[in-house]
């Protein structure tokens, strides 16, 4: 008997550390994690494969074709003076898309930022250091993520879905540069939009010479009182 109770003692106490494991790792998701819902993939968003010109033009093609723009990446490639301006690319893309009356919208430095825009159903275009493969920052598109298991899920490369795990892929990002865009139509507002943002860029889009896209952006906004 004294060894049953010896064994059924010894079960009890690791479920028991099991469970306070649990419960820590449960501790260290910050509070911003979960509001959000446990799982999202954007499985309809488009994706066009190549690794050429650090993948920018296939990014941008994704991005655009999920606005409707009838576009492919071999017809960027002249657009984005590639190859030769990747020193000024990120402004090339956000002038590109701003030319057809798309709002880019800039996010904040943090991966809770990002996953929000994605929940919301929003793929976001960004560039990311992956040291293992090629040497320079790659472009890529966030269309997912997965709490539990603490992923994401990007379109990058020759890969429709590449898991990274939330630390590595956060620290890929930062380490070039953070840069992180939502291109959207004007009739679009971002999750927990930042109004004064929104107007900068609405404003910016209408002295480009898209003037109806930016009124219509400011108005968008207006509706959301």
């Amino acid at each position: 008997m004294r060894a049953v109770t010896g064994a059924k003692s010894a079960r009890l106490w690791l479920m028991g550390v099991f469970a306070l494991a649990m419960v820590g790792c449960a501790s260290v998701e910050p509070p911003e994690f979960r509001r959000l819902p446990e799982r999202v993939e954007l499985n309809g968003v488009p994706f066009f494969r190549g690794n050429a010109n650090q993948g920018a033009p296939q990014i941008l093609a994704g991005m655009l074709s999920e606005q409707r723009v009838r576009i492919t990446p071999g017809l960027l490639v002249k657009p984005l003076q590639l190859p030769g301006a990747e020193a000024s690319l990120q402004s090339n893309i956000e002038q590109l898309a701003a030319g057809y009356g798309l709002m880019v919208y800039p996010l904040d430095k943090s991966l809770s930022a990002l996953l929000t825009q994605v929940a919301a159903g929003y793929p976001v275009m960004l560039r990311f250091s992956d040291g293992t493969l090629w040497s320079e920052p790659r472009y890529a598109m966030l269309v997912g993520y997965n709490r539990a298991k603490g992923t994401v899920l990007l379109r990058s490369g020759m890969e429709r879905r590449r898991l990274m795990d939330f630390s590595k892929f956060e620290s890929a990002w930062k380490d070039a540069g953070g840069w992180a865009v939502l291109i959207l139509s004007p009739t679009q507002l971002p999750a927990n939009v930042d109004k004064t943002r929104w107007l900068k860029i609405a404003n910016e889009l209408s002295r480009s010479g898209q003037e109806q896209a930016g009124a219509t952006a400011i108005k968008t906004l207006e509706s959301q009182k």
